[in-house]
């Protein structure tokens, strides 16, 4: 398992005792800095990289989640918190889970192994992933992580925020961006022909003027990807 930096962000110093404690009980998580305010959690994440923030919400200045929300790319999150009314915007957030104060150590443990689980099923991985090399990836939507094969994916669509990953069988609604499914996807098996739209080459059933028509699917061609389908049909 690999290591895990953290840092605790919290205005309470019993807190920070409490949460080092039941981290030190387990070895692959790394502290790497303590933070009492918004301002100096702020140097931390610029300074170095962190992949987890236990993170309290009632703190000077701003809370938590107001904090959270100025990070371009903020890291892994679970919030540490008396307050449970912050649920809800805390699962908008996207954040791994939300600790009520006070919490058991086999309470946080669940916690933390939910961040563990994330890292290690991750779409962003590289080509190299042993899970794509075998033609299987691991794809969150509706806060679970489906296993997808992809042979069994027909095309993907943009959605606003959101990518649709049509398959087969079923379809799924993911907050991964089209552009990082693509570079995911092996080249040779798909293919970007709009800029809201990937297909599976072995599934398109024909091609016909802007249009490839793919399963009971009819998905137009973009005037700038035109290029890429006459090089699909042979072309130079």
């Amino acid at each position: 398992m690999r290591m895990i930096t953290y840092c605790i962000i919290d205005d309470e110093p019993i807190a920070h005792r409490i949460i080092e404690g039941y981290c030190k009980e387990l070895l692959h998580l790394q502290k790497i800095g303590n933070a009492y305010n918004p301002m100096e959690a702020s140097v931390i994440v610029t300074r170095q990289k962190v992949d987890l923030i236990f993170l309290d919400l009632n703190m000077p200045k701003m809370t938590g989640f107001e904090w959270l929300k100025t990070l371009p790319k903020p890291p892994q999150i679970i919030v540490t918190t008396a307050h449970k009314e912050y649920a809800l915007e805390g699962y908008e957030l996207d954040v791994r889970d939300y600790l009520l104060k006070p919490f058991s150590f086999p309470r946080f443990l669940k916690a933390v192994n939910k961040v563990n689980a994330s890292e290690q099923v991750s779409p962003a991985k590289s080509p190299g992933d042993p899970n794509l090399e075998n033609g299987r990836f691991f794809l969150k939507g509706d806060k679970k992580y489906h296993q997808i094969h992809t042979d069994d994916i027909l095309f993907i669509e943009a959605y606003g925020n959101y990518t649709k990953v049509f398959l087969t069988e079923e379809l799924i609604v993911s907050h991964e961006k089209i552009s990082a499914l693509e570079n995911l996807l092996p080249k040779e098996n798909f293919l970007r022909i709009h800029k809201s739209f990937v297909v599976a080459t072995d599934k398109i059933k024909r091609i016909q003027g802007n249009l490839i028509y793919l399963q009971d699917y009819t998905i137009p061609i973009g005037q700038t990807y035109k290029r890429r389908i006459h090089h699909l049909l042979g072309g130079k």
